[in-house]
């Protein structure tokens, strides 16, 4: 059984020791991938006999190549951040992935279509429901992650029925309100009121 169990987590060891080691040398080569783009020819039209590339945008494919390459090697640097993030907060990961995505896909579309349309102006405002929904993910992680390290019941807050943009609680103002509803409403005389005071 202990020899079964040994060489089990040996295999395991072995198996991160080589994705790491993977991963370490895709993170050390990333500054080749990056000039990369110098192999690519000056001039406009680059033919090889798979296809044939038009720059339309940079009227130049060593300039196309290297904006691709300026988006291509961060956004593979975040995705190999995001998948090996042991953090609880790796989702906010997604958001620069996305802003590099949609920057990469834009300036493809640029190249190719030779339309420079307002999308990569308006950016933000394309992104920005994407953004929520990643912070308030990213949030709600917080908050459970909180509820367990602290203990903190959740559905105590629920039953306080606190509102945030009133002073007074829902179950004061409750009371409040069955007090003035009732029929028998008292209101003081005077030297009642300056007695009880």
């Amino acid at each position: 059984m202990t020899k079964s169990k040994n060489k089990l987590s040996t295999d395991q060891r072995s198996k991160f020791l080589l994705l790491g080691s993977i991963i370490a040398l895709c993170i050390a080569f990333s500054p080749y991938l990056f000039y990369l783009y110098e192999i690519f020819p000056n001039g406009r039209v680059w033919e090889n006999s798979y296809f044939t590339y038009e720059s339309n945008y940079y009227e130049d494919v060593m300039t196309a190549a290297w904006t691709y390459l300026g988006k291509i090697v961060p956004l593979f640097l975040l995705f190999i951040w995001f998948f090996t993030c042991k953090h609880w907060w790796y989702h906010a990961i997604l958001i620069p992935i996305a802003m590099y995505s949609y920057q990469l896909v834009i300036s493809i579309y640029q190249d190719v279509y030779l339309r420079v349309d307002p999308l990569d102006t308006n950016q933000l405002i394309y992104l920005a429901p994407f953004f929520i929904i990643i912070l308030s993910l990213v949030y709600l992680i917080r908050i459970k992650i909180f509820d367990r390290v602290y203990g903190i019941d959740l559905s105590e807050i629920d039953e306080t029925d606190v509102s945030v943009f009133s002073p007074i609680s829902e179950t004061d103002r409750r009371e409040v309100k069955s007090f003035q509803e009732e029929e028998e409403y008292w209101e003081p005389t005077q030297e009642e009121y300056y007695t009880r005071l």
